[in-house]
């Protein structure tokens, strides 16, 4: 019973701190405005930058309102598989917020609990193991992004529907790889910021 306790407080908390970053990166919108920006994608698109952000706030408010059931782009034409495609992103998304809220729950229980307890030191090895996967995983990024995006999209998704046409789903003219990257890089660098601050916070409480 304890070692159940124990593997599910600490999934409750990897968990936490994943689905938060996850979030964080999702309504950063300033990172969508500075790579619009500096890819020159006005330019290239033939769109101000107003408009460009303006579409990107309708994507966003169409994978967050569940009252939102149709996705209309006030620039870009769409195809039914790439309205298929957002519609499975829009699931994922609510997934996400999802287990952040149990997670969210299931971390404070915890805890307080190892707080209660004077337990808190014993997190320092679960995660200092943890800040380790995030250098690996950027490492990754760097040198092949290409095979982890295609590699993400085969695990989350089961059908092809991803592999934009920019003839039929201009859309993703405005979505570049490039962007994506800076989602995977901003989210790498999150978690391991936060796995860093547990670690540190729990060997500080090893003194107490």
């Amino acid at each position: 019973m304890e070692v159940l306790k124990k593997v599910t407080g600490l999934s409750s908390l990897f968990l936490f701190i994943i689905t938060i970053s996850i979030s964080f990166v999702i309504l950063f919108t300033p990172l969508y405005y500075y790579t619009a920006s500096s890819l020159g994608l006005p330019d290239t698109l033939n769109l101000s930058i107003e408009a460009l952000m303006e579409n990107y706030y309708v994507l966003l408010k169409y994978l967050h309102f569940p009252w939102i059931t149709e996705l209309n782009f006030p620039d870009f034409i769409s195809s039914e598989s790439g309205l298929f495609h957002f519609f499975e992103v829009k699931i994922l998304f609510y997934l996400n917020y999802i287990i952040l809220i149990l997670s969210a729950i299931g971390s404070f229980i915890y805890f307080r609990v190892m707080k209660r307890t004077k337990r808190i030191w014993t997190l320092q090895k679960p995660f200092f193991i943890a800040s380790l996967v995030p250098p690996l995983l950027l490492l990754f990024l760097t040198v092949s992004f290409d095979k982890m995006f295609v590699l993400f999209h085969e695990i989350f998704f089961n059908n092809d529907d991803w592999l934009f046409n920019p003839a039929t789903d201009p859309i993703i003219l405005a979505l570049p790889e490039e962007f994506f990257m800076y989602t995977f890089l901003l989210f790498f660098l999150l978690i391991e910021t936060l796995f860093i601050f547990m670690y540190q916070y729990s060997k500080r409480n090893a003194f107490k």
